[in-house]
């Protein structure tokens, strides 16, 4: 028996179906329109506003790779363009994206709000810039952005001091982490190929060695002879515990320094100046304490 109404259901079904794509293509709009743009630096900072802001920002994070050195980031006129329109931007400073501090300056009209991490926390130029492995600089980037979120858009301030709130949270695990170590390894011996971890192993407590090498790896300069001499005898001679190293970087001397940890039995633990894809900033850091955890109880 023949039934129109069947006949019809395709039609009709599709037109729900392009009614509902056109709703959600409102909605997205609508969303990207009231959406504030964000620029970050890096994007463990945007980590933090995007769980701050939640749906009401829209942030965009420069260095983003963990499989790129971001010492030989270059910025583009992509990059120019959105900070141009950023209402916000978040960076690390202390010299660390110096890159995008020069950009800032050539546009100094807009009417962009900036946070940078290094006043918040005490440091300058020519300090250590890897502020993300200090424990209290995330909190106060946290603050810092949740405070300004609440005065720019205060109909969303309830949701904004919630989120802080959570993220502040997760921090404190980070940090209660850090303290628990401390009292498991303060004063062992450790190095590393270079400062990226410095203020963390200095929250641990640990004892860091062969600072004028890294000094120089960070200023890419060559370190002295004397200086690598020492760095290989404390790993052949056990007087080190644990070798850091920075995974994003890879030259001829720390791939020497590394095959000479594993010869002697040295543990390594690979550290990364840039945020994992699908990870938390304070499950980042979990991870990387766990590792190094693992490598210092198990050293010999």
């Amino acid at each position: 028996m023949f039934c129109p109404a069947l006949r019809r259901a395709p039609r009709t079904l599709r037109a729900l179906s392009l009614s509902i794509a056109l709703f959600g293509l409102v909605i997205d709009t609508a969303h990207a329109a009231r959406a504030m743009p964000v620029v970050a630096a890096e994007n463990f900072y945007g980590d933090i506003v995007q769980q701050i802001g939640g749906q009401n920002v829209e942030v965009t994070s420069i260095l983003s790779n963990p499989e790129q050195d971001p010492h030989a980031f270059e910025a583009s006129p992509t990059v120019a363009r959105q900070l141009a329109a950023a209402k916000l931007v978040v960076y690390n400073g202390a010299g660390y994206d110096a890159w995008l501090e020069k950009l800032l300056s050539a546009s100094r009209g807009n009417q962009r709000h900036v946070i940078a991490a290094a006043p918040l926390v005490g440091k300058k130029d020519g300090d250590n810039p890897h502020l993300w492995y200090l424990p209290a600089t995330m909190p106060a980037v946290a603050k810092a952005v949740g405070a300004y979120l609440e005065r720019q858009d205060p109909a969303h301030r309830t949701d904004y001091a919630a989120n802080l709130s959570q993220v502040l949270s997760q921090l404190a695990r980070v940090e209660q982490r850090v303290a628990e170590m401390r009292k498991r390894y303060a004063g062992q011996p450790v190095t590393a190929s270079e400062p990226v971890f410095g203020y963390m192993a200095e929250a641990l407590g640990l004892q860091m060695r062969n600072a004028r090498f890294q000094l120089a790896v960070m200023n890419e300069t060559e370190p002295s002879a004397s200086d690598i001499a020492a760095f290989e005898r404390d790993l052949r001679e056990h007087r080190v515990r644990v070798m850091i190293y920075n995974s994003q970087t890879s030259d001829q001397m720390t791939r020497r320094l590394l095959g000479i940890a594993k010869q002697a039995g040295v543990p390594t633990v690979a550290v990364t100046e840039t945020q994992p894809a699908g990870k938390r900033f304070d499950a980042w850091m979990l991870d990387t304490l766990d590792a190094l955890d693992r490598a210092l109880a198990g050293a010999h």
